[in-house]
């Protein structure tokens, strides 16, 4: 038996997910590294260090893994969106939420490569100023020797 394909156009579709991975890439990078959820983000990190029990320890776990939690928030998208790639019914869902959270995935390594060049070029900056203004004092001082 072969699943029934979806009537809509197959550009639409990929926009459709290029689109929806957006806000899934978003919620889940939020929470997972930004300053504003640092307070749960370490206690669920904690929690899931010390806790003994295997079960409650990947489920605290699943709040600090920018990839485990983007399966959840793509999942709440799609349910939220009724997306569906490739196919009708359940088929379409699972297709759509695993390349979801593929393309959420990419979008979250496209943005840590971003701010990791950032950060980098920033540091190269006030590295070369500290060295010039080192080098205009010693200069200053050797002129006033």
């Amino acid at each position: 038996m072969v699943p029934d394909v979806i009537p809509v156009a197959l550009t639409h579709q990929f926009a459709f997910l290029f689109l929806l991975a957006l806000p899934v890439a978003c919620v889940s990078w939020t929470i997972t590294h930004e300053e504003v959820f640092r307070e749960p983000r370490d206690f669920c990190k904690n929690r899931a260090e010390l806790c003994k029990p295997l079960l409650v320890r990947k489920f605290f776990y699943l709040f600090t893994c920018e990839y485990c939690f983007s399966h959840y928030v793509a999942l709440f998208f799609l349910w939220m969106t009724r997306f569906t790639l490739l196919y009708e019914g359940w088929r379409g869902q699972l297709v759509a939420w695993f390349a979801l959270v593929w393309v959420a995935n990419v979008y979250m390594s496209a943005f840590n490569r971003l701010r990791l060049e950032i950060k980098q070029t920033n540091v190269s900056i006030a590295t070369e100023q500290a060295v010039k203004e080192r080098v205009e004092s010693n200069g200053s001082n050797v002129i006033l020797s």
